[in-house]
Parts: C-alpha cells; structure tokens; sequence
C-alpha cells in the first residue's frame, strides 16, 4: 500500500475514532455485551461436560474466540449508514486512495477489538483463568485472536456493501450467531454427536480457539497453522470482494 493509501486511511480512521467520542454508549454496550457472556457460561450454563481441567481455563480463550466474531453489527450499519447518507458517494468523489474509507473504518474497529480483549481478559482473570505460557505464546495467541477479528471484519464489511440499507444488517447479522456457537468456543466436540463435532471441529473460529487456548496453557503450537491460514483465505476472499464492490458504487 503506497504512503498516500496509508495516508487516506489514517484520515478515515480518525474519522471513526471521532464518532466514539460522540456516541459513548454503543462502545460500552459492545465492551458490557461479551462480559455478560462469560460471566452467563461461566456461573449460569457452563457445566464444562467433555472438558478435562478447569472449565474457566477452557471457556475463557473461547469466549476470546467468540467475542472476535461477534460484534461486527455496528461496523456494518457505520457502513450502511454512511452509503445511504451519501456520505461515500462524496469521500469517492475526492482525490482519495480507493477502499482508504473501508481500511479506515476496519482499523478503527480493530482498535476497539483490541480494547475488548483486554477488558475480556481482565475479567477471566478475576475468574480465575490464568495463562501458563510464556509472553511470546501470549503474544503470539493475542495475534491470532486479532488476525480472526480482521478477517471477520472484511467479511462483515463486504456483507454491509452488498445489504446496503441498515435494516438489512439484521437478518445478515443472525448468520454470524449459528457460526459462533456451531464451534468449540464453550463446549467440547467431543460432548456431541460425532457429525456435529465434526463439522463444529472445521469451524474457522474452532482453530482459532483451539491454538489460543494452547498457547495460553503452553501446551503447544500444533493448532497454530490451521488459525493462521483459515484467517488469510477468509480475507483473501472477502477483502478484494468487498474493495471491488465499494469500487462499483455509483458515484
């Protein structure tokens, strides 16, 4: 990406940051919502059946998993809203790098991605999880969970585009809802029907949970492969798809 991509792209970040200061309370509920999830699994429904160790040490790095895929209906209405606006119809008609408002907008919402996990591990900590790895596994685990959220982002984003209209985001947000909870996020496949924990073991956020909760234990970083690749063709899919159509619209 040449400087004056990066350039626009910075601008169009800020422009998302800005919009934080002004509506507070949609980025607190998206900070309260996962907590409520993990305190919900961990006291209320989680029994841990199929789980060897302490379900917490289990429920926490999937819950992570989790809240990196959830989450993406406000990215997606920003970008509805912003097209029937016509607020990008006149950034295309500037000198601007094409896609900068997209790179914009899913940088700025990694930002707060970053803010959840930090808020989300805090918590687990005041559970009782604790992380047995070494600060690179640590490390290495977080930047998975960040690498799943950005290819989340690219296909939530491409999703909007295609939708169009804000009330559109609904019925393509309940898609996401079956993809979390069809994983190993807060049960184990071996607790379901053979077909089920199948197909729940193929599940791209099921990699990613299995190798963070690895690296967090630092049991190993035999899984590790699998989350790096099913992240980079999610977004060597979606990525060009959704700078193609944003290319598309009418100006």
């Amino acid at each position: 990406m040449s400087t004056y991509a990066l350039t626009d792209s910075w601008t169009m970040t800020r422009r998302e940051l800005a919009h934080w200061a002004r509506q507070p309370v949609q980025v607190v509920v998206s900070l309260v919502f996962p907590v409520m999830l993990l305190l919900m699994f961990g006291y209320l429904i989680g029994g841990g059946r199929g789980v060897e160790g302490s379900y917490i040490d289990y429920l926490v790095p999937g819950m992570l998993a989790l809240t990196m895929a959830f989450g993406l209906e406000g990215t997606m209405i920003a970008v509805t809203q912003d097209l029937n606006k016509g607020v990008i119809d006149r950034f295309r008609t500037m000198p601007m790098a094409n896609g900068a408002v997209l790179v914009g907008r899913s940088a700025a919402d990694m930002l707060q991605s970053a803010l959840a996990l930090t808020v989300m591990m805090a918590v687990g900590y005041a559970l009782g999880w604790r992380v047995d790895g070494d600060l690179g596994a640590f490390l290495g685990a977080v930047g998975l969970l960040l690498l799943f959220r950005f290819a989340m982002l690219w296909i939530g984003i491409h999703l909007a585009l295609v939708a169009g209209k804000p009330e559109m985001v609904q019925a393509v947000q309940i898609l996401v809802w079956p993809i979390g909870f069809l994983s190993n996020a807060l049960a184990h496949p071996g607790s379901m029907p053979d077909w089920l924990g199948t197909a729940v073991e193929w599940n791209p956020m099921s990699r990613t949970a299995t190798a963070v909760r690895d690296l967090f234990a630092g049991t190993g970083t035999e899984h590790v492969g699998a989350a790096v690749v099913w992240p980079l063709v999610l977004l060597g899919v979606f990525f060009p798809l959704a700078v193609r159509r944003f290319g598309r619209l009418s100006k």
